[in-house]
């Protein structure tokens, strides 16, 4: 099973109650739910953007799989539509639609979710607050209204190369997290470096509101001096803060390929010459274009970490340069 949401998208909540909570289930090839996992933002721009997974129902047949949408109102016929269009092989199949209850979607939101383990990071939900390993760094992070529990390997390739930096001797004082979803990475590399100033962005409103939410589970102080988080609603780098803090000397942006690549220029200007970027949210089909947009600014590629068809690439800004 993939669980999928829109990178710093609105998503169903569980932090809150929910009156209605609805699942429209079409059937799909295996192509298909990897071209969905590949690439959904094609959904960021409906009115209710759901939570997606797909799943192989039947391992006898493993080209049958199943496209599933959770929303928390019930979902329009343009959004159908919609999804529809993620499934061209279901033909004129309508979705399922299904009213769930309440507690029937909070039971989904945490099945599966298992704690994850990557590098030093033990990233997990309420229910397993008692299983944190002695020697790990645990960040709590609930199955809820945006991207970033742990659990894609996206993140987990992020998580693992910040721990990667950190092993072989790297320091940043100036750190931002692009496209920040739940604050799971501004507040893992906090976690490595306690004494950097901080910066956290996504485009979307909420994704600021769940991150104040999560610093509040993880005793993450909020604000604008040394071993705080400042947060702000962006659009890339689009943001007076965001310019005036720059050059930063490590950025983080797990998003998606086609933004990574039109960022390019203004994420590369905002680097420190010889500083770090992190990279994810690519398929390994899409790491050469985006590595060589990023070549094109001055950067050259550091180490690649793949988990199975993600990849994370870790850049290095060249000295010579300059930051702008």
């Amino acid at each position: 099973m993939r669980r999928l949401r829109p990178p710093g998208r609105l998503s169903t909540s569980t932090g809150r109650a929910l009156s209605d909570s609805w699942k429209a289930t079409l059937p799909c090839t295996k192509a298909e739910a990897e071209a969905v996992a590949a690439d959904i933002s094609q959904l960021v721009l409906l009115e209710t953007t759901p939570v997606l997974m797909t799943r192989e129902p039947d391992p006898v047949r493993p080209e049958e799989w199943l496209l599933e949408a959770y929303f928390d109102e019930a979902p329009s016929p343009d959004t159908l539509s919609a999804l529809k269009a993620l499934a061209p092989s279901a033909g004129d199949v309508e979705p399922i639609v299904e009213r769930l209850a309440e507690e029937d979607w909070v039971t989904l939101s945490q099945a599966g979710l298992e704690p994850i383990h990557a590098g030093r990071f033990f990233v997990h939900t309420p229910a397993h607050r008692d299983k944190i390993p002695a020697d790990a760094v645990p960040l709590e992070i609930d199955a809820g209204r945006a991207f970033g529990t742990g659990q894609h390997e996206t993140t987990t390739g992020c998580l693992m190369a910040l721990d990667r930096l950190k092993s072989t001797g790297g320091h940043f004082s100036n750190i931002l997290d692009l496209g920040t979803g739940t604050g799971l990475l501004a507040f893992a590399a906090l976690r490595l470096w306690p004494t950097a100033r901080m910066a956290a962005s996504d485009i979307d409103p909420v994704s600021i509101e769940v991150t104040e939410e999560n610093a509040g589970i993880n005793n993450i102080p909020l604000g604008r001096a040394r071993g705080q988080v400042e947060l702000a609603v962006a659009t890339g780098l689009e943001h007076s803060r965001l310019k005036t803090r720059a050059p930063y000397d490590l950025i983080i942006a797990n998003i998606l390929a086609g933004p990574l690549i039109d960022l390019a220029p203004s994420v590369a200007g905002a680097l420190k010459a010889g500083g770090r970027l992190i990279l994810a949210g690519l398929l390994e089909t899409q790491a050469e274009r985006v590595a060589a947009a990023y070549r094109r600014q001055g950067l050259m590629l550091s180490s690649t970490l793949v988990r199975g068809d993600w990849p994370t690439l870790v850049m290095r800004k060249r000295k010579a340069l300059g930051w702008r």
